[in-house]
């Protein structure tokens, strides 16, 4: 870690600013919110955007980004830009267009960051999540070296700069690192982790294969019904989190960010709002107490807020094991 620029080193020698800005929303919220949220969060002072084909907003924040860039703001190299392979993307000649086109989207030559969104394979087309006729999902089979090996290849084209995964289980890292003829390990697993889901075996995994764990979902989760029981509780009500906002004088939000940094995890605040992307920025002045770290650690319910059931039956589903 380098306290003074807050970054991390990854093991392909490049670095990560350790916290992010999360830019996916939910559909019925206006494309251009992701846009101008995007530019408040660069004024804030966040340089890590963490982007995605499929929140089919990439457009509005490379915008926002090359705005941020030809103001003065900041340069390019400032910035350190992730986008994701979307799952419709997997069979081996796809993955670089599956890239081009998020590039194109961006109107940038090249992401800092590229990872496998999903370890599950869908059905290629347009449809983000193409279903059969009783509206099922149609899965497709893809061997997820075979993936690897085609994201191997936009490293040396230059089109991402370091390449990763995101929601693999332990099992499906491996697979990636005990891949015969592996040129470049996975730079990150970028998965759900806060309080209620700490991913405490996953993180101490990763970090003794040198891989970053990367959060997302990290203040609770944006509570979208299709994707979230609305029966779960609220992560940023929890009161040991409130109290322990009270005696920090901090909010919940900045507690749970500061809990992720300091057990070595790169960690993404999703939101939209002016006041609250800017208090989320604010996470660098204090620390949290050895006592309360455990308090911290303690909340752990091993509860995942993103299941993502309706995709239970791919083999490849990756929350079936322990971790």
């Amino acid at each position: 870690m380098d306290p003074k620029h807050q970054h991390m080193a990854l093991n392909d020698g490049h670095f990560i600013p350790v916290l992010g800005f999360g830019t996916y929303a939910a559909e019925e919220v206006p494309k251009s919110e992701a846009g101008v949220a995007t530019k408040i969060a660069i004024d804030a002072g966040f340089r890590h955007i963490d982007a995605a084909y499929a929140y089919q907003n990439e457009e509005e924040v490379g915008q926002a980004i090359r705005s941020k860039i030809a103001d003065g703001t900041v340069k390019r190299e400032d910035i350190f830009l992730t986008s994701k392979l979307w799952c419709t993307f997997h069979r081996p000649e796809l993955v670089q267009s599956g890239l081009e086109w998020s590039l194109k989207k961006l109107q940038m030559d090249y992401v800092d960051l590229y990872i496998i969104h999903f370890p599950l394979s869908l059905k290629v087309g347009p449809n983000e999540f193409p279903c059969n006729e009783n509206g099922k999902v149609i899965y497709d089979t893809v061997d997820l070296c075979a993936i690897w090996e085609a994201m191997e290849k936009c490293k040396d084209a230059g089109l991402a700069k370091s390449i990763g995964v995101s929601n693999f289980n332990r099992r499906q890292v491996e697979m990636i690192l005990n891949k015969p003829g592996l040129k470049y390990k996975p730079v990150c697993n970028q998965v759900e982790c806060h309080p209620y889901l700490n991913q405490r075996k996953l993180l101490d995994f990763c970090k003794s294969k040198e891989i970053v764990l990367v959060a997302y979902g990290a203040l609770g989760s944006n509570r979208n019904p299709k994707w979230v029981d609305q029966n779960s509780p609220i992560l940023l009500n929890d009161p040991m989190i409130c109290s322990m906002a009270k005696k920090y004088q901090r909010t919940p939000a900045q507690i749970v960010l500061c809990y992720q940094l300091q057990r070595g995890v790169v960690v993404l605040a999703k939101s939209f709002s002016e006041k609250r992307i800017k208090q989320n920025a604010q996470v660098f002045d204090f620390q949290l107490s050895s006592d309360d770290m455990n308090v911290l650690e303690g909340l752990n319910r091993n509860l995942r807020y993103f299941s993502a059931e309706f995709l239970l039956e791919h083999p490849n589903y990756p929350f079936a094991d322990e971790y």
